[in-house]
């Protein structure tokens, strides 16, 4: 097994699982710290954008060849991503206590997408570095010549489902419909 391997399986079977997780611990975090009552459905809103910030990277490395088109959008979600992190964790802060082990949650969601992007530029230098002038940039989006295995695409985008977007939805609507109840005295 050579390095590309190694590096193309740790991101694979190590980061995407990893960041999974860690999105699924924030959602318990924020249903155990009961968002609902306090910043609410605004914030369930940052959730779901940082995760549509980070969707289109991660399904254009899944599904495009890596160009310099591919790593550029990458580098710019992120960027977009690490900006609403920042509003999300700034209005969250005003609204109600965020506990350490959110906090750390919060930390490896910030290091995966980003260790996600080097192993991707690690693995396609010659792409990356075209960015810089390096050679010649190429923007295609050109459909992978060896697509992913289906099983791994398939168990990827389910687990995504059960563990990202059924979560955020109904934390949303909690938060929709702590809103709308009436205020108790």
């Amino acid at each position: 097994m050579g390095p590309d391997e190694v590096l193309r399986g740790t991101l694979m079977y190590f980061v995407l699982p990893l960041w999974l997780a860690a999105g699924f611990a924030d959602y318990l975090c924020h249903r155990a710290a009961h968002i609902e009552k306090t910043s609410g459905w605004r914030e369930s809103i940052l959730h779901l954008l940082q995760f549509g910030e980070m969707a289109i990277p991660v399904l254009a490395a899944l599904c495009f060849e890596i160009t310099s088109g591919v790593i550029l959008i990458m580098i710019v979600f992120l960027i977009l991503h690490e900006a609403t992190a920042i509003w999300d964790v700034r209005y969250a802060s005003a609204m109600r206590e965020i506990q350490p082990a959110e906090q750390h949650v919060h930390s490896v969601l910030e290091m995966l997408p980003l260790t996600g992007l080097l192993l991707v530029i690690a693995l396609h230098w010659p792409a990356f570095a075209a960015l810089f002038g390096i050679g010649m940039p190429d923007f295609s989006f050109t459909l992978k010549q060896q697509p992913l295995p289906v099983p791994y695409i398939f168990t990827m985008l389910v687990l995504t489902a059960l563990l990202e977007v059924l979560p955020y939805l109904e934390e949303l609507i909690r938060g929709l419909r702590h809103r709308n109840q009436p205020a108790q005295e």
